[in-house]
């Protein structure tokens, strides 16, 4: 094999249409434009989320309060869930993935306080509510924010 035998693998490229290059290309005269119309004129067509003058969707639905574009929306977990886990273990957001009661993690876990601790854990999360914290101190463990 040499380097002038190498292809493509078969149906992986295909050879652009040429717009407007005459009757026999299939594609001559109006391009595939079709006849006059706002779609048919260069630079023709409308603004992504137009509706023809209709008030768009957009607009229509109310708004209400401030939604932060930059949030990095935490994991949420009830206490309750950490009696999974051995007494005297050290409990990260790895340990909670390889335990599969979580399937992703992206940003990190916040803790809340609903249920019941029964065991003596080392906690490390991103965030604990504060009856989250005081559970987990009480089951005699730790929770540190990482």
């Amino acid at each position: 094999m040499f380097i002038h035998d190498l292809s493509p693998a078969a149906g992986s490229t295909h050879v652009d249409k040429r717009k407007g290059r005459g009757h026999a290309t299939g594609n001559g005269k109006t391009a595939g434009r079709g006849h006059k119309g706002q779609k048919a004129r260069s630079g023709g067509g409308t603004r992504i989320g137009f509706e023809g003058g209709q008030m768009p969707l957009a607009r229509r639905i109310p708004k209400r309060g401030f939604n932060n574009i930059f949030a990095k929306p935490l994991e949420a977990l009830n206490v309750d869930v950490l009696n999974k886990f051995e007494d005297g273990a050290v409990v990260d957001a790895q340990a909670l993935l390889d335990a599969g009661i979580l399937s992703k993690c992206k940003y990190g876990v916040k803790f809340l306080g609903n249920g019941e601790l029964t065991k003596n854990l080392t906690v490390k999360a991103a965030a604990f509510s504060e009856t989250a914290k005081q559970k987990i101190e009480a089951a005699g463990g730790k929770a540190e924010v990482v």
